[in-house]
């Protein structure tokens, strides 16, 4: 299938065509400023579907909204018309569409060409009023606020925040993406109205919007992540580590090292517990303590090792033999106390799951042989 990306080199389609490489999509006709015009009336001519993405956001002059909002849609569809190609179009519009500045007249003046476009023509036409895409490769002070804030917060640059209380809508580059190639299969979501829509839509107010990003800043010296069971966080996460700058994207960790070995805390969360790596010298045993509450989950991913439990009350000890070469979980329940010897002529190295983070005035860890 051939299809057709004008704006290829733009946020959104940049995120689209690696997603259509993604599903085996690999005839894509890639169109955008630095390629001559005449080459799009050839795309125009093959193409058997076109995501009409390009378009001006923040031109230099007033006029160049409507050259390149509406102006470049004519120029794509005359040249659909000119080749005798009825094929689907999807065009990036804007909520600014239902808006009187000179942004939102431009982008509803391409809507109004393709509405027009589809009686005439009887093709399949696909218009979205995308409301503030956040996502990974969007331009700072460009696309969206939210580029702007992650941008600046990962290069630790001053933000502004000039209406604090505004609330903002905004969707998700791969729901975006997601989104219009369903459309392209025949599965997208359009209302009776005739436009498109992308689920689901994030709202907060400005200012919440920055304190959420903030406070992504200090979560790597604390070895915390954000909540990921709330979407919207989750997404803001990930799109602020996309700005991080490429020096800073390792962070150390504090290895508590001794003649055993060593143990040291990776992730600290405050609803899913802690992951730690815990390194073992040949021969060497740790535990024999036991927890109330407490438990963890041992994963041993290089050398050899026994793990051993005992039941409080009990006189019975249960023996694990444990290998880097087959990975398995150990689950420690409270009650048990256990330990781990090292058992091969290699450090022995364990990831272990605890299902809370480490507090030193309340250690939950009695000790106790096994």
């Amino acid at each position: 299938m051939k299809i057709l990306v004008t704006g290829a080199k733009g946020f959104i389609g940049k995120n689209l065509i690696a997603e259509l490489r993604n599903r085996n999509y690999q005839d894509i006709l890639e169109y955008d400023l630095d390629i001559k015009e005449e080459l799009l009336d050839t795309y125009c001519s093959n193409a058997e579907f076109v995501f009409h993405l390009a378009g001006v956001n923040r031109p230099n002059i007033q006029s160049e909204f409507m050259q390149g909002n509406q102006g470049f849609t004519s120029v794509v569809l005359d040249a659909l018309k000119r080749n005798g190609n009825i094929c689907p179009i999807m065009f990036a519009s804007s909520i600014q569409a239902a808006l009187n500045n000179p942004y939102g007249i431009s982008k509803k003046a391409g809507e109004d060409l393709l509405f027009k476009y589809a009686k005439e023509t009887e093709s399949k036409v696909f218009v979205y009023r995308f409301q503030n895409v956040f996502g990974k490769w969007s331009r700072p002070d460009y696309n969206s606020v939210v580029a702007t804030f992650c941008n600046n917060i990962a290069n630790g640059s001053p933000i502004q925040i000039n209406a604090p209380d505004t609330l903002m809508n905004m969707i998700y580059i791969d729901d975006v993406v997601n989104e219009i190639i369903n459309a392209m299969e025949g599965k997208g979501n359009i209302r009776e109205d005739g436009y498109c829509y992308v689920e689901p839509v994030y709202t907060a107010r400005v200012s919440d919007l920055a304190k959420i990003i903030q406070t992504f800043t200090t979560m790597r010296k604390e070895l915390s992540i954000p909540d990921m069971s709330n979407n919207f966080v989750k997404k803001l996460y990930s799109t602020y580590l996309s700005y991080l700058p490429i020096d800073k994207l390792s962070y150390p960790l504090k290895m508590n090292i001794d003649k055993r070995g060593s143990f040291t805390e990776i992730i600290r969360t405050s609803d899913c517990g802690q992951i730690s790596v815990n390194i073992s010298k040949p021969g060497i045993i740790k535990g024999n303590h036991w927890h109330n509450t407490k438990n963890e989950k041992f994963i041993i991913v290089a050398g050899n090792a026994t793990i051993n439990l005992r039941k409080l009350g009990s006189e019975q000890i249960i023996t694990y033999h444990v290998s880097g070469e087959k990975l398995e979980v150990v689950d420690i329940p409270p009650g048990f106390t256990h330990n781990i010897t090292n058992e091969g002529a290699t450090d022995l190295v364990t990831i272990i799951w605890s299902n809370e983070a480490f507090n030193p005035s309340h250690p939950d860890t009695y000790d106790l042989e096994v």
